[in-house]
């Protein structure tokens, strides 16, 4: 290997290093810029120092102080031990909290306030309960926190006799708070239930109550990110036959009469137009040849009448005609009749002057 190939090779090594070295210096001197510059905007906020479940009172060794940006400080977050452990009586969890989570007014009670159910529910809302079995409540995997749509199945009697049965999806995204007695959101083991207490208005805690005697309530477990609801329809048994259902037959035919009587006004309103369109054409038609006519008839009044040469009058002869009465000559001969009994005969004889 020559010289100063090695001599190349030596310094591209010291070089690199080199850049190295800089570059962490430099890394190293802002980031340091970058905390001092956060220091002054900084504050603290209480966390949890060890894992909280339902229930769980709050104490200064469960909890802890941490430096958070001052701009960024969560709603109803405590930002000193004292201010969170406040008032006379202990505190609870009202849900799962995580270790360095906030600790916020809604996770937790208000002073010497049980965690019940009452503390957990929202401004307005109500708790029902409903009863279930190992089949309608999901199989056990309803947990306190979930989403979950009420079904109701009926069976009525129709006019001609003959039970029908249908379901029907009473309330959607109902929020679970409790499976029978447990309402601790941290629990996971699936376990056959009795009863499931929902959290509801006060009109939907009415119809849980009366779908309750009405028929057969049933659960239907919704994805955990889904909150909207969906559009739903009645499902009877012709369903599961793959035949129309009579409510949806007639609704499909009321929708289809309307389409038709939409198409026949559309239709109508097509052919009035087009008439409409007709006649202000023949309008403009007999307007255009109405200002033709009076064009023509201003350039008529403005052209100049040529004056007229009498000519001589021509002379005509006249002829007179006369007309003379000749008085016939009186006959030479005249006819006589004669009665011979009742037989007429007659006789030419001359006449006499």
């Amino acid at each position: 290997m020559r010289a100063n190939t090695l001599i190349m090779i030596v310094l591209a090594g010291v070089f690199g290093v080199l850049a190295v070295v800089l570059a962490n210096i430099w890394l190293a001197g802002q980031r340091s810029a970058m905390a001092e510059a956060n220091g002054t905007q900084r504050d603290t906020v209480v966390v949890a120092a060890v894992p909280l479940k339902f229930g769980d009172a709050l104490s200064v060794d469960k909890l802890r102080e941490i430096a958070w940006p001052a701009g960024a400080i969560p709603t109803g977050a405590f930002k000193t031990t004292k201010e969170a452990l406040a008032g006379e009586g202990a505190r609870q969890a009202l849900q799962t909290i995580g270790v360095n989570e906030p600790i916020l007014a809604t996770k937790i009670t208000g002073p010497g306030q049980r965690a019940t159910l009452s503390a957990v529910l929202g401004e307005g809302m109500k708790a029902v309960s409903i009863r279930v079995n190992d089949v309608l409540g999901v199989a056990g995997f309803v947990f306190p926190g979930d989403r979950v749509d009420v079904l109701l199945t009926r069976t009525v009697r129709d006019s001609d006799g003959a039970d029908k049965s249908f379901v029907d999806v009473l309330l959607q995204g109902m929020k679970v708070l409790a499976v029978d007695q447990v309402a601790d959101e941290s629990k996971d083991s699936p376990t056959v239930v009795k009863a499931v207490t929902l959290e509801a208005s006060t009109k939907d805690a009415q119809k849980l109550t009366l779908a309750a005697g009405a028929g057969q309530l049933s659960l239907a477990l919704r994805q955990a990110a889904a909150s909207k609801g969906e559009m739903t329809e009645r499902v009877t048994l012709s369903d599961l036959t793959g035949e129309t259902p009579a409510d949806v037959a007639k609704r499909q035919a009321e929708l289809e009469k309307q389409a038709a009587a939409d198409a026949a006004a559309a239709e109508e309103r097509k052919h009035t137009e087009d008439d409409r369109k007709r006649a202000d054409d023949k309008i403009a038609g007999l307007a255009q040849a109405v200002d033709r006519v009076g064009n023509k008839l201003d350039q008529l009044s403005k052209v100049k009448p040529v004056p007229v040469v009498a000519s001589a009058p021509e002379v005509h002869e006249v002829v007179k005609e006369v007309v003379k009465y000749v008085q016939p000559a009186p006959p030479a001969q005249v006819t006589v009749g004669v009665f011979r009994g009742v037989k007429l005969e007659t006789y030419d004889v001359p006449r006499q002057p």
